[in-house]
């Protein structure tokens, strides 16, 4: 064992907030290991070690599991199989940073496609989840989601907040990032921001449509508004965009919450986008035109229509009648915020790191 953290990514928003406090505050060596698929960059932290984590790349493969092996602190964000079959020493702490700070649909467990799996699937899922020993959570309700999904005990529950929620409250920061993307759109100094977002559906491999009619936006907003695209690369990249003025793809952009910060209202569906855009306290449209077939499919916490803090539309029509009338549900925002964001302050990564190496014996890693 060496003092040694490694993180596994595969979306790299919360992994890179951590390595940042790690780098800021421990002498941990950091294992930085980019899972397929994980697009973040993160050289800015200049003393980790950067490795691609792909089975097909065996001497990379190799020397990740040699870092897995000898680190006595992991951070992963999403579901790995590889922890089926890791035995981790006594000593040695895993912590989930799971990559969504709420849930609207079913997971894990609870999943309802879950019945279809075998026997043999299932005891993965559950050895995986064994090798949790903390999830890391924003709220009592993303808490109480966990022990459900992951067959946790309230014990394996660490309330220090959702780390990439800290850039909300970084004003220097925050004000960095509008200046830099007023640089790179400067449409947005004139017009205001509509981001849709979307969930990606199977399906839209085989069938990438957009189910937005762009010549009616265009002609009834494109006055007022610019449209942010931030859709799959098998939906956008098949996209025939007419009108390059008023629809912009950013798919390409690398933090989605850097987008919010220059969003004047949102448009997602079941995406876990809006519990963190809805710290901005700012308005959201749910377009949700495949509800009820996704609801079967996926399966929900709880009632789609009364929980969602906007209202929820099926056409493109109906999404101009809400921004024509500004029917927003804003009196519903700051409560949606309050709950799902109860304990992410802007001091969650210093806060979890906190707790989690001042457990280590010796308790030296941390610089006071």
């Amino acid at each position: 064992m060496k003092e040694k953290t490694t993180l596994v990514a595969s979306f790299g928003d919360n992994i890179s907030h951590v390595a940042e406090e790690l780098e800021a505050t421990t002498d941990t060596e950091i294992i930085i290991l980019k899972a397929t698929g994980c697009k973040k960059d993160f050289t800015h932290i200049s003393h980790a070690k950067i490795i691609d984590f792909q089975s097909k790349n065996l001497i990379n493969f190799v020397i990740s599991i040699f870092h897995l092996a000898t680190s006595k602190v992991i951070f992963i964000d999403n579901y790995f199989g590889f922890l089926s079959v890791m035995n981790f020493k006594p000593e040695v702490i895993c912590v989930q940073l799971w990559h969504a700070a709420g849930a609207i649909k079913r997971f894990g467990l609870t999943d309802p496609s879950i019945k279809q799996r075998s026997k043999r699937a299932i005891n993965r899922f559950h050895a995986v989840y064994k090798r949790f020993h903390y999830v890391v959570v924003g709220s009592e309700r993303m808490a109480a989601i966990f022990q459900e999904s992951f067959g946790l005990q309230p014990e394996n529950i660490l309330r220090t907040g959702i780390p990439r929620t800290d850039f909300f409250f970084n004003k220097p920061k925050t004000a960095e990032v509008r200046r830099e993307l007023a640089r790179q759109f400067p449409v947005i100094n004139h017009k205001k921001v509509l981001l849709y977002a979307p969930t990606f559906r199977d399906d839209q491999l085989h069938s990438p449509d957009l189910e937005l009619d762009l010549d009616k936006l265009h002609k009834e907003l494109s006055d007022e508004y610019v449209l942010f695209l931030r859709l799959h690369p098998a939906v956008s990249s098949q996209l025939n965009n007419k009108y390059p003025d008023f629809v912009i793809d950013v798919k390409n952009y690398e933090n989605i919450n850097h987008l919010l910060l220059i969003t004047d209202v949102l448009i997602s569906d079941y995406s876990s986008i809006p519990f963190e855009y809805s710290l901005l306290e700012k308005p959201m449209i749910f377009y949700s035109y495949d509800l009820e077939s996704y609801q079967t499919n996926r399966g929900f916490w709880e009632d789609y229509h009364t929980s969602m803090p906007g209202p929820v539309v099926e056409s493109t029509e109906e999404i101009l009648s809400v921004i024509r009338n500004k029917s927003f549900h804003q009196e519903q925002i700051k409560k949606f915020a309050n709950e799902w964001n109860q304990y992410s302050k802007g001091i969650s990564s210093r806060s979890l790191i906190t707790f989690i190496y001042e457990q280590l014996e010796p308790a030296k890693v941390l610089n006071q």
